[in-house]
């Protein structure tokens, strides 16, 4: 699957590319995992459908009721359509000059803190519904004071949700200009506890995949395959020894896509199928 290059793709005719903007996304057919290269922070404000973002450690789901602030670095995300078969939000991209303009102004300092995730949940309310209205890439097209007016709505969407969210949304948007990349282990590690291919893992990491297994085997000492598989099926062993789940329960869980695959994989793993846990 290619990488998208986001904003890129949308800026082909703006040069030099802008500090803010915003583009109006629609789609009428269900994208699920795309590699996204995303080179600026961005605001998703969903307003038909659902989406999905992978992270290097976890993965956040959102919906029409809800909108999503991202770092920018390499994610893997799902837009789903809703039952009006089309998925509609608007994206409102801003550069980290614009960023560190906004916090030396209106905070105490400007300094990295590091994130706990690298994604901020915002929930709707009346002035975030009427906010989302004016904003538009027709509207900002061509204007003599575009530039001006975007930067008003940037700092209008920011001083909001300061008030509305405070220190926890204010540390956050100093984590976004932090300079702080997860560690090679950290992001193989919790890729254990989802169903992500090693593919997808190597691009979270910003590798290849080639270049992904020979640091992996540098790292492991085995191949990535074979260690992925063996520390999934222990959290497959375990979540069954829970008594409350059945193998048809977590086999998608752990990273296959059918039954009948992990079933002969635990029992050559363990020497007894996944039936006969106690």
């Amino acid at each position: 699957m290619p990488i998208e290059n986001i904003p890129e793709i949308y800026v082909t005719n703006l040069q030099p590319s802008p500090d803010i903007f915003v583009y109006d996304f629609k789609m009428e057919s269900d994208v699920v995992k795309s590699k996204v290269n995303l080179s600026m922070n961005m605001f998703s404000f969903l307003q038909v459908g659902k989406k999905q973002v992978h992270f290097a450690n976890n993965a956040i789901a959102v919906n029409s009721q809800q909108s999503l602030l991202l770092k920018k670095g390499n994610w893997l995300w799902t837009e789903l359509l809703d039952t009006e078969s089309i998925y509609y939000c608007k994206l409102f991209f801003f550069s980290e000059k614009t960023l560190t303009d906004f916090l030396g102004k209106y905070t105490n300092n400007v300094r990295p803190y590091q994130e706990e995730e690298p994604y901020f949940v915002i929930e709707n309310d009346d002035y975030i519904a009427a906010f989302i209205t004016t904003l538009s890439s027709k509207t900002f097209e061509n204007q003599h004071f575009s530039a001006a007016l975007l930067a008003l709505k940037f700092d209008e969407i920011m001083l909001y949700l300061l008030n509305k969210y405070g220190n926890a949304f204010e540390y956050y948007l100093h984590s976004l200009i932090s300079k702080e990349i997860s560690p090679f282990k950290k992001i193989v590690e919790s890729s254990i506890d989802s169903n992500l291919k090693l593919e997808e893992i190597a691009f979270l990491c910003h590798m290849s995949l080639s270049t992904f297994k020979r640091h992996f085997v540098t790292e492991y000492h085995e191949p990535p395959g074979k260690w992925l598989q063996d520390k999934r099926l222990l959290k497959a062993k375990e979540l069954l020894q829970g008594g409350e789940l059945k193998a048809s329960d977590i086999y998608l869980e752990i990273g296959y896509n059918n039954l009948s695959n992990f079933s002969t994989a635990f029992k050559n793993k363990f020497g007894i199928p996944p039936t006969e846990v106690k």
